[in-house]
């Protein structure tokens, strides 16, 4: 059977996912309404989070696609899926033409010797142009460096969303028939190995089982993979240890289904192997040469996990414990490669990821499983090489009303960003800059305020470079509540003028916790459970109409995004609540001592 592997590659919200729901709709592998984001996370923010494999049948051909993550803070999933596939379809909307995250996954492909199939999506956009975006993906091909091969690429135009493709602009809109074609045209067929040669699997991807424990899944470049054989996994240094395939797994839509034996070319999940990991090859001997390794990226930030210990611990978790929490990201570690864990002592847990969002994710995960933690403010991860202090560089692209330019420029230049480019396109114009990790965190939320939520800001990690000094970032400071208790409206109502509010009117509250901030940068210790003064006198204009501002609700990337050095996030299956480290005023004072 002719097998042919492709991964959808494009920057976030390009319609990767919609495109590949289509194909597997048409090619009647799911059914209507069935989509590759089967995550409850995925399915709400409407973000692909994990790479997905699934397959396809056309005329008699076995199509593997891999579905990659478009955000920059999953680009470690996107890298190691690249080595797997034989070629890729690189989505790119007909509206915003090629975007940062496009050029990160397209670099890597050329790098990799690929000849891309461009599908530009969206073709019914109205301010879509599909024209200018194939010439902004060509200038984009040619700037990194690609072969005249490569530039030779096919395209094809599509609307995702109604399922259909087309070799040209004015062809018939029918299906995506055109487009899978193109696919069995242009895409290597995966497998030229002899079928006598020893095995050979690579593990690009892991997956974990309650009954399986670990599981792996991998391409097979030479040889057949049997359920039950014994094998040999090797590490790309040559290091080599023994091991058995207890199940073996192939991919039909989005199911996998059990297999007896999968040859070269397919891609396959296997379970029996506990300590496998990604990069390592899987042979039937012991003589074979293992495949080069997969290199992971680095992660860009760090932050602490600790047990809850505020006030309120204990009233909403299930799971509360040091031990609970240790055994949780544990399991997080069998799948989520871009993670580290600096296990430490007195039960402080130091978590590093790719960004805020690779975090956040799995915090909302752990909330909604039950577990009730506290985080302490992230921090950049700093290297030194060769002497020199170093820290994670990125490139952000803006595309924003041509109104909101200033400020956005401003708030960035504040944060050490350096404007290297601006295009104007009619009313908006798309900004580039570069600069430090570090004055990116916090950013976002004032972006949003700063173009009234009609701005578009995207980055991807560009490299470490040298250390670029002290940056400005936090310009508010914390309005802190003095006492426990339930808080009232008009207490609220008199605190509103000093800042923004995090909480509403008859929730509970405690000493030390973060109710607000101060538009004026000071801390503030204020009490929220102040009520009104009452008498039985009645006088005319005594009275005042209270309106209250909607207060701004956190959320753990929010929360994540505006906590200071000195206090911690507190996330409980039901609450998200901002805390100092020290709770009294007196602890704190001691503390600056």
């Amino acid at each position: 059977m002719d097998i042919r592997n492709i991964a959808i590659i494009a920057h976030v919200d390009h319609g990767k996912t919609t495109l590949t729901d289509a194909i597997m709709r048409q090619c009647g592998a799911v059914a209507e309404g069935v989509s590759m984001d089967s995550n409850s996370l995925e399915q709400e923010r409407g973000i692909t989070i994990y790479a997905k494999n699934t397959s396809v049948m056309y005329k008699g051909t076995k199509i593997n696609i891999v579905d990659t993550p478009g955000h920059a803070d999953f680009g470690s999933e996107v890298e190691r899926v690249l080595r797997s596939i034989d070629d890729v379809l690189l989505i790119v909307d007909a509206q915003e033409g090629p975007m940062p995250q496009t050029r990160f996954v397209l670099k890597k492909s050329l790098e990799l010797g690929f000849k891309p199939i461009v599908v530009l999506n969206k073709i019914d956009k109205p301010a879509a142009d599909a024209r200018r975006a194939e010439e902004q993906v060509l200038e984009l091909f040619l700037e990194l460096g690609a072969t005249d091969e490569q530039c030779d690429f096919a395209v094809a135009y599509a609307i995702g969303r109604e399922g259909v493709a087309m070799r040209k602009l004015d062809d018939e809109r029918k299906d995506l028939t055109p487009l899978l074609d193109m696919i069995l045209e242009k895409v290597p067929v995966a497998s030229s190995a002899p079928a006598d040669a020893p095995l050979r699997l690579q593990a690009f991807n892991l997956g974990y089982d309650n009954f399986l424990g670990r599981m792996a899944v991998g391409r097979i470049y030479e040889g057949t993979i049997k359920q039950g054989a014994p094998v040999f996994v090797k590490k790309a240094t040559g290091e080599t240890r023994q091991g058995k395939v207890t199940a073996l797994f192939s991919f039909e839509g989005l199911q996998r289904v059990e297999a007896k034996e999968a040859s070269s070319g397919d891609i396959v999940m296997i379970a029996g192997l506990p300590d496998i990991d990604i990069g390592e090859t899987v042979t039937t001997s012991a003589e074979a040469e293992p495949l080069p390794g997969i290199a992971v990226d680095e992660p860009t930030i760090t932050l602490n996990f600790l047990v809850n210990n505020s006030p309120f611990a204990g009233k909403e978790g299930k799971f509360v414990t040091s031990r609970q929490i240790r055994e949780r990201l544990e399991r997080e570690l069998e799948v989520n490669v871009g993670l580290r864990v600096d296990w430490g002592d007195n039960d402080v847990y130091k978590v590093s990821g790719r960004g805020e969002l690779h975090v956040a994710i799995l915090l909302e995960n752990m909330r909604r499983e039950g577990y009730e933690l506290q985080v302490s403010q992230p921090q950049v991860i700093m290297h030194e090489e060769g002497g020199v202090k170093t820290e994670p560089f990125e490139e952000v692209v803006i595309d924003t009303p041509s109104e909101f330019q200033g400020p956005i420029i401003e708030k960035l230049g504040m944060r050490g960003f350096i404007m290297m480019n601006m295009i104007m396109h009619d009313a908006s114009v798309r900004l580039f800059f570069e600069g430090p990790t570090r004055g990116l965190l916090g950013y976002r939320s004032q972006f949003i305020i700063d173009t009234k939520g009609e701005g578009i800001m995207s980055s991807r990690v560009l490299g470490f470079r040298p250390y670029a000094g002290e940056i400005q970032k936090r310009v508010v400071g914390s309005m802190i509540s003095m006492m426990a208790g339930k808080v009232l409206g008009y207490a609220l109502w008199n605190l509103q003028d000093r800042g923004v509010l995090y909480i509403s009117p008859n929730v509970e509250v405690y000493e030390g916790q973060v109710i607000g901030n101060t538009s004026k940068g000071e801390e503030m210790t204020v009490n929220p459970t102040k009520g009104k003064q009452l008498t039985n006198m009645r006088a005319s204009g005594t009275d005042e109409a209270m309106t209250l501002v909607p207060p701004y609700t956190l959320t753990i990337e929010r929360g994540l995004e505006i906590m200071a050095e000195d206090e911690y996030l507190e996330i409980t299956p039901q609450s998200v609540r901002l805390r100092k480290q020290f709770l009294t005023e007196l602890d704190r004072t001691k503390s600056r001592r």
